[in-house]
């Protein structure tokens, strides 16, 4: 049985129910391509927030209506339309709301201790790639497209995306995307380790819901300590990796979720997980 709970976000231009255990987001701007805005961006970062913390949330799905997944910055908004009050910030503080601004969307994302899918049902670009970039997972359609897309408005990037990219594609490639800006087929994206799967177009939202559920029903704190150990993977020497890798496997060993994997396995049924 399915269950779901709608999320008032405060704004029609996200939505978010939570079905079995996953908090499925969706951009909904989809007459600018969902990029992101003055009412959009604020309530994603309060969702991630929110159900990165809720332990009715066992894993989250960002998603975009209609054919984009987010085309990023609003450009219409860079020019005449731009905000006048904030131009007019010192640089320092207008450095100090960006940093801020970067920390609560993106950097709040990769901080989430569950499993975290985007799936793209059409481009990602500039801002909106690096929030992709910085879930554990990409599935795209196949006509999906990805873009750097600073270069084509002389910018150099934010929310992390150069330091999301050169981790997933290495360092030629993200350079060679983020000098060009040029738009990245699904299947090229496959091919470089962009995405980790392309699905036809009818069977993105399925698909992408069928993995996050499998993820939100299993072992909660054993896959908050892959996390960890995938994280530090980037971070430490092999020995320190290695050693925090035992710490938390002897920590897993003491908790309910392992004694019902195992006794499930002996009895081949499907194990009932409960974050314990």
């Amino acid at each position: 049985m399915t269950t779901e709970t709608s999320i008032d976000t405060g704004t029609e231009e996200l939505l978010c129910v939570i079905r079995s255990r996953v908090a499925v987001m969706t951009l909904n701007r989809p007459q600018a391509r969902n990029s992101l805005s003055d009412h959009l961006t604020p309530a994603l970062r309060r969702m991630i927030k929110h159900c990165g913390e809720s332990r009715n949330v066992g894993a989250l799905l960002i998603t975009g209506a209609g054919t984009a997944f987010c085309s990023g910055g609003d450009i219409k908004g860079m020019g005449a339309n731009r905000d006048r009050t904030k131009l007019d910030l010192p640089y320092e503080e207008r450095v100090a709301d960006l940093r801020e601004r970067q920390r609560l969307l993106t950097g709040a994302l990769v901080a989430v201790r569950k499993p975290t899918i985007a799936a793209l049902p059409g481009p990602a670009a500039g801002a909106g790639l690096a929030l992709a970039m910085a879930c554990d997972i990409r599935i795209a359609a196949q006509s999906a497209f990805v873009s750097t897309g600073y270069l084509r408005v002389a910018l150099s990037g934010d929310y992390g995306i150069a330091w999301l990219l050169t981790r997933l594609v290495g360092t030629a490639r993200a350079r060679e995307l983020m000098f060009t800006a040029e738009k990245v087929d699904a299947a090229r994206c496959e091919a470089i380790g962009l995405v980790n799967r392309v699905v036809p177009d009818d069977r993105l939202q399925d698909e992408a819901f069928a993995l996050a559920r499998s993820f939100a029903d299993g072992p909660a704190l054993a896959l908050h300590y892959m996390k960890d150990n995938l994280d530090e993977a980037l971070q430490f020497d092999f020995a320190t990796a290695r050693d925090h890798e035992a710490e938390r496997l002897i920590r897993l060993t003491a908790t309910a979720d392992h004694r019902e994997a195992v006794q499930a396995f002996i009895e081949k049924r499907k194990p009932v997980f409960t974050g314990n």
